[in-house]
């Protein structure tokens, strides 16, 4: 039987399509990529199925460099998790085409990039401009970096990341264990 975290998501997913003329299927399986490169990262993946969907449709679901990708995922985590203690809420991943991975895999490049950056020049680096989800695996993936520290600052929609040198005594912490 399915997770009823899961089933919840496939079956707003769904509904969504349906009120958009869209018919399609909404697959749950997390990417193996997702595992083994993102740390697990997004909670349960909903990806939407791609082959029963027409270009134009394609390009109306994933919007202009993805902003309409997003703001589904966005609906998806508020509408669904309204009401819920922060313990208590469900994260949601949503994939078409390829989309949320290729940019996934931008994204950890431009942390890379960063905590490559800080690590030579000792200064922090402040990150471009990055959606909610995009900003959290951030935070993911360098989370072990005991060498550095993530935080965010600013307000959206200007809020930004920023890779910093870790304090020394996190360091020596570290080092210890």
């Amino acid at each position: 039987m399915s997770n009823p975290h899961i089933q919840r998501g496939e079956e707003w997913l769904m509904r969504l399509l349906g009120h958009l003329g869209m018919t399609t299927q909404v697959l749950s399986d997390k990417p193996e990529i997702v595992r083994t490169q993102f740390k697990d990262f997004g909670g349960f993946w909903l990806t939407i199925n791609d082959q029963s969907l027409s270009q134009d449709q394609l390009d109306v679901l994933v919007g202009d460099q993805g902003q309409m990708l997003d703001a589904i995922q966005y609906l998806i985590n508020s509408t669904l998790n309204l009401g819920k203690d922060r313990a208590d809420r469900t994260a949601y991943t949503i994939e078409l085409s390829g989309f949320r991975i290729t940019r996934y895999g931008e994204v950890a490049e431009l942390a890379a990039q960063a905590a490559q950056r800080v690590r030579q020049t000792g200064q922090d680096y402040e990150m471009p401009p990055l959606s909610s989800a995009e900003r959290r695996l951030v935070h993911t993936l360098l989370f072990e970096e005991a060498d550095l520290e993530t935080f965010s600052r600013g307000q959206e929609p200007d809020r930004r990341l920023v890779v910093t040198q870790a304090a020394a005594d996190r360091v020596q912490e570290d080092a210890d264990e």
